[in-house]
């Protein structure tokens, strides 16, 4: 007899305080889902969005850490997002699952509940490799989820921008060389930005950025002190390991 072997797989994450079930392959959740959680300010009753959740893991962290607030995750993939809806379910987390195209016009958006204003946090790991540089992947929903067109950014933070309140919160992580780009995108609609850079090791360049803005925000920009994944002796950075353990957050979730 023929065992069949199962597409997906079970991961624990946050120390194992959340369980995700996951494709084999394709996009899969990782450090970063986490890392953008842990940099999100929220309170409980807050409305917050996850833009792009895939099987739910960033805003399920989230949700994790901040009992009782609002949770939508919003995914364009409808494999995906019934994957989320088993992950809330199986982790207990209230959460609405919305299929929808994060670069649909606000129509689309209300429909699905999402109206102008109507929001308190957005967070969102959007597609962010240069299609110029990055060779496709004949998997179409890696491809989706990894690769970022021109119109990408935009289109994501505006439509962040149309549902957040003013003085709504967006939380975001990009790649560190596409800074100058972000912040031109965030210069319509948001202020008061703080910057935390991310480095593998001490002795090379940041590969990511996590990002807070407010809608409507005035404040000066503000850039941490930056954070290293890994000691010259590649020993895993002690304040990271508690993070993705779900024992702390990082600056950015501090307001």
């Amino acid at each position: 007899m023929t065992e069949l072997v199962s597409p997906f797989t079970e991961d624990a994450f946050l120390g194992g305080k959340l369980r995700l079930r996951q494709l084999k392959s394709g996009h899969r959740a990782g450090h970063d889902a986490m890392l953008l959680a842990a940099a999100t300010p929220a309170r409980s009753s807050d409305r917050v969005v996850d833009f792009g959740a895939g099987v739910g893991a960033a805003g399920l962290a989230l949700a994790q850490r901040v009992a009782g607030i609002e949770l939508v995750l919003v995914e364009i993939d409808s494999a995906l997002a019934e994957l989320a809806r088993g992950n809330a379910l199986v982790n207990a987390i209230a959460a609405e699952v919305v299929v929808l195209d994060v670069t649909s016009a606000a129509a689309e958006f209300a429909a699905a509940g999402l109206s102008p204003d109507s929001v308190d946090v957005v967070l969102m790991n959007p597609p962010f490799n240069d299609s110029a540089r990055h060779r496709a992947s004949p998997d179409q929903a890696r491809e989706i989820a990894h690769v970022a067109t021109d119109a990408t950014l935009e289109g994501w933070i505006h439509a962040a921008r149309r549902i957040l309140k003013s003085g709504g919160i967006l939380t975001m992580i990009w790649r560190a060389d596409g800074l100058v780009e972000l912040l031109a995108a965030l210069g319509r609609g948001f202020g008061s930005l703080a910057i935390l850079p991310v480095h593998g090791d001490a002795a090379s360049p940041a590969i990511r950025v996590l990002v807070r803005a407010i809608k409507g925000g005035k404040a000066p920009l503000r850039l941490h002190a930056a954070l290293i994944l890994s000691s010259e002796a590649a020993m895993p950075n002690a304040q990271v390991q508690d993070v993705l353990a779900g024992k702390g957050v990082l600056p950015l979730a501090l307001q």
